[in-house]
């Protein structure tokens, strides 16, 4: 949902709703409190639903917090976020201001600027959690989401960077891969037909996009900026130009795309693609410890950077079971749920918490993690290219519509 959009329905339903009483808000400094509150608790979370693997995780979450807190968590699969979105701004029009749908939201970038921006969302939480201490507050993107102060309203659950993978196998050596977009264009002119991306605004695919965004624009500070209308031809010429290239030489040449990234590696699987890409350094090699990818596949990324950010949960303004998400959320936070989360057996999703600020026995844990056959250590994962705002990825993807969503 674009940012201008939902601006336009906030004005809408102020004047439809009128005056309105928000659900109460639960104060997390009082953590006793709040843990007698969320007993009995029902959470329903909407979260991507598109990987088995994460499905099985939150589906872990959901019978821990139900066994230590008795706290039902019930996983509402999303194939976009923006749907979940696009609810809590209907409930809103409709002055359902109270005993709200959604509870607890998997989220960021576009979609929680457009929340923040529309009031949609609990007041600040996150810095108030038990396990708040563990985070690792140096890194900026647990408070900064696509350059927009999180202000407490998003709790972060895992990080994410772009990883390339192929299969050395049947592609020839991994340190021969293309180190950069315009390296991958001329591979795909070498190999047409062995590359592409999902279609946005799948979030896989529109990272994509973004990815290329940095690396041809001209000045890249101009992307920690809100779009500005008289410039954003301008400044994404040289991404079209790029696409345009790229467009016949796609897999299916670009008459399709695959749906997400799980299509993605079964193409590679299948021997139908050469080169895929996902946002977890660990997805390699889950892909490979699930059997559903060969063992011969290896990762792979930009040597001048990737894309990254962190995810977060956040709880939107009128759930009546704000207590219980706020102690799901601080679950998430946990060491132990961080370890497993990390772990590729389970997830490989990177951690939010700062080795330093561990017990020594959950920092020994965490260095004990086999990461995988396929996982680049975080020495070798490049430099981190930021987040542009989220008003640029909404134009660019209804710009992508435009173009190609036909």
């Amino acid at each position: 949902m674009g940012l201008k959009r939902v601006a336009a329905l906030a004005c809408a339903f102020a004047l439809i709703a009128g005056s309105t009483t928000w659900a109460a808000e639960v104060d997390p400094t009082d953590w006793p409190a709040v843990l007698e509150e969320a007993e009995g608790q029902t959470v329903y979370f909407n979260a991507w639903g598109g990987s088995q693997n994460i499905n099985d995780y939150i589906a872990w979450v959901g019978d821990t917090v139900k066994e230590r807190f008795d706290i039902t968590l019930n996983h509402v699969k999303l194939d976009d976020t923006a749907n979940a979105v696009a609810t809590v701004v209907a409930e809103k029009a409709a002055g359902k201001d109270e005993n709200g749908s959604i509870d607890l939201i998997w989220i960021n970038g576009e979609n929680f600027v457009s929340m923040q921006e529309a009031g949609l969302l609990s007041d600040g939480f996150a810095t108030k959690l038990p396990n708040w201490r563990y985070v690792d507050t140096d890194n900026p993107s647990v408070t900064i989401d696509f350059t927009v102060p999180t202000n407490g309203q998003e709790s972060p659950w895992g990080g994410a960077k772009m990883v390339f993978f192929a299969d050395p196998a049947r592609s020839g050596p991994i340190e021969e891969m293309p180190d950069s977009a315009d390296e991958l264009l001329t591979w795909a002119k070498e190999n047409p037909g062995r590359f592409s991306y999902p279609a946005p605004p799948d979030f896989v695919g529109s990272s994509f996009l973004k990815q290329v965004l940095i690396e041809k624009v001209e000045d890249r500070s101009v992307l920690q900026e809100p779009v500005e209308d008289a410039e954003f031809e301008t400044v994404t010429e040289p991404l079209w130009e790029w696409l345009a290239a790229m467009q016949p030489l796609l897999w299916r040449s670009g008459r399709d795309y695959p749906d997400n990234y799980p299509a993605m590696k079964q193409l590679l699987a299948d021997g139908e693609m050469e080169i895929i890409f996902a946002f977890n350094p660990a997805e390699a090699s889950a892909g490979i410890a699930a059997g559903e990818l060969p063992d011969t596949v290896r990762s792979f990324v930009f040597s001048g950077g990737t894309l990254g950010n962190t995810h977060f949960v956040a709880i939107p303004y009128n759930s009546d079971a704000k207590a219980a998400a706020m102690v799901v959320a601080d679950f998430l936070i946990s060491p132990e749920a961080q370890l497993r989360k990390e772990d590729p057996r389970y997830w490989g999703d990177p951690t939010v918490l700062a080795m330093d600020k561990l017990e020594p026995a959950d920092r020994d844990a965490f260095a004990e993690v086999d990461r995988g056959i396929a996982t680049l250590p975080p020495s070798k994962l490049g430099p981190v290219l930021a987040e542009p705002h989220a008003s640029w990825m909404t134009r660019i993807e209804e710009e992508w519509k435009k173009r190609y969503g036909s």
